[in-house]
């Protein structure tokens, strides 16, 4: 079936004797599309953010637990190794040997 045929077809349904059904229909799925697509309620917008936040959200969580193995390797670290958990005590908490003087230099 040729191209040219379709056309044909498609013309003579909305010049033919039942013209006022085939543009009801028309109308009818146009204005039942136009709803779908931006009106109120579970519409294609919605999905389309639905997805993006989702994408969103599963890039934190790959992030967060990035995070979670980085922290369980440190504090693995911190429980076994002496001299690490020394070093963590003198940068964070400000430690120090008694009768070592410490400096603070702050940003």
């Amino acid at each position: 079936m040729k191209m040219s045929d379709i056309t044909g077809k498609i013309k003579e349904a909305y010049r033919g004797p039942r013209r006022k059904f085939v543009w009801f229909v028309t109308l009818s799925t146009a204005v039942f599309l136009f709803v779908w697509i931006v009106g109120p309620g579970n519409t294609i917008i919605h999905w389309v953010k639905a997805g993006i936040e989702t994408r969103q959200q599963e890039r934190l969580i790959e992030q967060y637990e990035a995070q979670n193995a980085e922290m369980e390797v440190r504090l693995k670290m911190l429980r076994n190794d002496k001299d690490t958990l020394e070093k963590f005590a003198r940068e964070q908490f400000n430690f120090a040997v008694p009768g070592e003087d410490v400096y603070i230099i702050e940003d």
